[in-house]
């Protein structure tokens, strides 16, 4: 881009919704950080440094700070450190960045080991994830499962829709953008983890109703444009800034990064405040395992705030990760845009604000 992050006002955050974190965090940490160094999914000490650093264990103890059992809780944290691990080495910046082709082939392979743990995958991330997965099967009753391994499916199809626009230096529009970044973020396999880590059960009647499904996407998308966000100082730092959503509006649009960054920003709370909007139509009537779920919505909201905003993953520049000061992160008290009904030049998002989703 060109520009420096200190020449752009990056302003408050706008997230009405309560804080809390798991009381047993850094135990299930311990525990997290000893199964990296013995699954063999790290090839060097620095790999392992910098999936540690990813803090996942903080993170997903704010999305389940109430889960009662740890096993469950720490099974689902070694998927988000896994998680983070493989975008950083096979998606994000590693060699198949933009190989579409061998990208794909081994997103098959590494599908398949979080589909079935019959046969030893070559790939090590494959491997560890194979893990994880049996860990899931330990407790998790099929439904959750397979929810699971769809949502993960989605994810990879999202990273190789990513890996394509990347080799063929094709900038997507704002439209398809947003449909690209409610997969490629990872939210879908995120959010599928609240019923694993938390024991909660929804109902197909509940969770597949429409209102549901548009606050689940709605959750991905502000947390997607939170890490947007907060990637963009490591992202300027080391020229990475091929598809996020200031590059995609200053493209289609004509804006500057300091445009770019107040427009993500609107777009962002509008978004939120109708997550907001619906989710108060929805909860009252939810039934007791919904309700868990959704109140996990709300903390991965705000909890991917809080981690975004202090952790090593966004905020050091060097080779190896730094630890940063626990900083209080800027609230916003009003939306930066109240403007109502859907988003411009966004028609697959706009579904959201039909209004007969209840």
């Amino acid at each position: 881009m060109g520009t420096r992050l200190s020449e752009v006002e990056l302003p408050p955050v706008f997230c009405p919704l309560e804080s809390a974190v798991h009381p047993h965090v850094r135990q299930i940490e311990k525990r997290a950080v000893e199964w990296i160094g013995a699954s063999g999914m790290c090839a060097s000490e620095r790999e392992k440094a910098w999936v540690v650093a990813t803090h996942s264990a903080d993170f997903y103890a704010r999305f389940t700070p109430a889960a009662e059992d740890d096993d469950r809780l720490l099974a689902a944290t070694l998927w988000v450190y896994w998680g983070f691990g493989f975008d950083d080495v096979r998606c994000d910046s590693g060699p198949l960045s933009g190989r579409p082709a061998q990208f794909n082939a081994l997103a098959g392979q590494v599908q398949r080991a979080c589909e079935t743990g019959l046969a030893e995958p070559a790939d090590r991330y494959a491997r560890a994830l194979q893990d994880v997965m049996r860990r899931f099967r330990s407790f998790a009753p099929p439904t959750q499962v397979t929810r699971f391994v769809h949502a993960h499916r989605a994810w990879l199809s999202g990273v190789a829709w990513q890996i394509g626009n990347q080799a063929a230096g094709r900038m997507p529009a704002l439209d398809e953008f947003l449909a690209l970044r409610l997969l490629s973020a990872g939210g879908h396999p995120t959010f599928a983890l609240l019923e694993l880590a938390t024991g909660a059960e929804v109902p197909d009647r509940e969770m597949n109703r429409p209102a549901v499904l548009a606050l689940t996407e709605m959750a991905i998308m502000v947390a997607s444009l939170d890490n947007d966000r907060y990637s963009l100082h490591k992202e300027l730092i080391r020229g990475h800034t091929d598809q996020n959503i200031y590059t995609v509006l200053m493209a289609g649009r004509s804006l500057s990064l300091q445009q770019a960054v107040d427009e993500a920003n609107k777009l962002r709370d509008r978004i939120l405040r109708r997550f907001l909007e619906l989710h108060d139509v929805v909860r009252p009537t939810a039934g007791a395992d919904l309700s868990v779920y959704l109140q996990g919505l709300r903390h991965g909201i705000r909890g991917n705030n809080e981690w975004g905003q202090r952790v090593p993953r966004y905020l050091s520049l060097g080779h190896w990760p730094d630890e940063w000061e626990d900083l209080s992160p800027a609230w916003a008290e009003e939306p930066s845009d109240l403007r109502p009904g859907p988003v411009e030049g966004a028609p697959s998002i706009a579904w959201w604000w039909d209004a007969d989703l209840g």
